[in-house]
């Protein structure tokens, strides 16, 4: 049986085990090394779990995740996406759907403290419902509008989506990092217009909020925005200005995060240890999940499957823009079933050398997976952030927020659509201040 026969019965084997329950990262272990043993031998397999966890659980990159991992916790135990919401509502609260895009602002505003999607809708939402609530807004509208803008929590750095495929791809965090606030603020202006369309339309599923005064409008500014732009630029603008390195980047972020609510006393001893208690359990599935997928990339490697889809593709003179639509179009399948994480490192080794050989800039493909990661939080059946929003607005049934989130959707597909064809979108950035 040849190499490519392996892989792909290894892959059937792999999707079977998670239909059946196993978890993720077990799955891809367990596949990668019985798969690696039948291409050359078991105690060769055994050595290489071994080696692969410990140097992925003892690895000086992967500290990272666990700084930008406790930033954004602080953020988000701390309190301060209130003061991020009141600054977006004041500036804007009065037009239009005003209240829900002041809460696509806020997700923005959060997403460059946290990086973390269901932390963001979590926040946010617990703040925006009930205020758009009492104001009339209709359900569907602020529940799909707070579940779709967690997406921006993943996409605007630090993002722990783009420091694992960072980390994948051996690709710098912090160009991928800075690729990510163009995407994110074209996606945040696209939402907006979004409501405003869908408000246009249907004038009753939005009433209109009070317009506030400049005074208050400075108020806010100074309140939760300066703040967030202070610890922003301290942690991503030192990082890409070449400052320090990413780990020193998340660790900086960490300090001024804590240093913040600590001088605001915004912070409780309970929240301290419940914000330690989450960085512990987010950064051992990610530790988990990368060593897992590191054993099964290496199986998918040695049997070829990457050479033998660029050799298809060169065989049948298949254009790259029709390649790269065909894998997003596995990716969007995959988003349906697979949560964000996993699903990069279980794809990335089959079609990142894909992407490469064809001529596309693997930072630009970075943003773009993220981008598709954030249709798979609000696509059904896995849409975690659809499930973060049910649980915070419990009395609004779950049909009625995914009923919402099919505009928002089709503004990711215009997101993506873009950024396929005008690339400097994304790389205009990093080519501007990293060179």
């Amino acid at each position: 049986m040849s190499p490519v026969i392996i892989g792909l019965v290894g892959i059937l084997a792999f999707l079977a085990l998670v239909l059946l329950g196993l978890p993720i990262a077990t799955g891809m272990m367990l596949v990668g090394m019985v798969g690696f043993g039948v291409l050359t031998n078991m105690p060769a397999a055994i050595k290489l779990v071994s080696v692969d966890m410990f140097s992925s659980f003892s690895s000086y990159n992967m500290s990272v995740v666990a700084m930008f991992a406790w930033m954004g916790f602080l953020a988000f135990h701390s309190g301060i996406g209130s003061r991020l919401y009141d600054f977006a509502y004041k500036m804007i609260g009065h037009w239009p759907g005003g209240l829900a895009m002041a809460s696509e602002m806020a997700c923005a505003c959060f997403g460059a403290v946290c990086g973390s999607g269901p932390a963001t809708t979590a926040t946010i939402g617990s703040i925006a419902f009930p205020e758009m609530k009492k104001r009339g807004y209709d359900s569907s509208l602020y529940t799909a509008c707070v579940a779709s803008g967690g997406g921006l929590g993943l996409l605007i750095p630090p993002s722990m989506t783009a420091i694992v495929y960072g980390v994948a791809t051996e690709q710098s965090i912090g160009r991928i990092f800075i690729a990510g606030i163009g995407a994110g603020i074209l996606l945040m202006v696209l939402f907006m217009i979004t409501i405003w369309l869908v408000t246009r339309n249907h004038p009753e599923m939005a009433p209109r909020g009070e317009k506030s005064t400049w005074k208050e409008r400075a108020q806010s500014v100074s309140g939760g925005l300066l703040e967030t732009l202070i610890i922003f630029i301290f942690s991503v603008g030192g990082l890409s200005a070449g400052w320090f390195t990413p780990t020193e980047g998340g660790a900086i972020g960490a300090f001024a995060m804590l240093a913040v609510v600590l001088v605001r006393r915004k912070l409780s001893w309970k929240g301290f240890v419940d914000s330690l208690y989450d960085t512990a359990k987010t950064v051992g599935m990610v530790l988990l999940i990368v060593a897992c997928a590191t054993i099964f990339g290496r199986f998918i490697a040695l049997a070829q499957i990457p050479l033998a889809i660029t050799g298809l593709l060169y065989q049948f003179d298949i254009p790259a823009w029709q390649t790269m639509i065909c894998i997003l179009v596995v990716y969007l399948i995959a988003g349906c079933f697979i949560d964000s994480l996993p699903m990069i490192m279980l794809t990335v080794p089959i079609f990142y050398p894909v992407v490469v050989s064809i001529g596309y800039d693997p930072i630009w493909f970075g943003v773009i997976i993220t981008l598709v990661c954030c249709m798979g939080m609000i696509t059904p059946p896995v849409g975690i952030d659809v499930y973060v929003a049910k649980n915070v607005a419990v009395d609004v049934p779950l049909p009625v927020i995914f009923k919402g989130i099919w505009p928002f959707l089709f503004a990711i597909f215009v997101c993506i659509a873009l950024i396929m064809i005008f690339p400097q979108i994304v790389l205009f950035l990093p080519e501007l201040l990293m060179g």
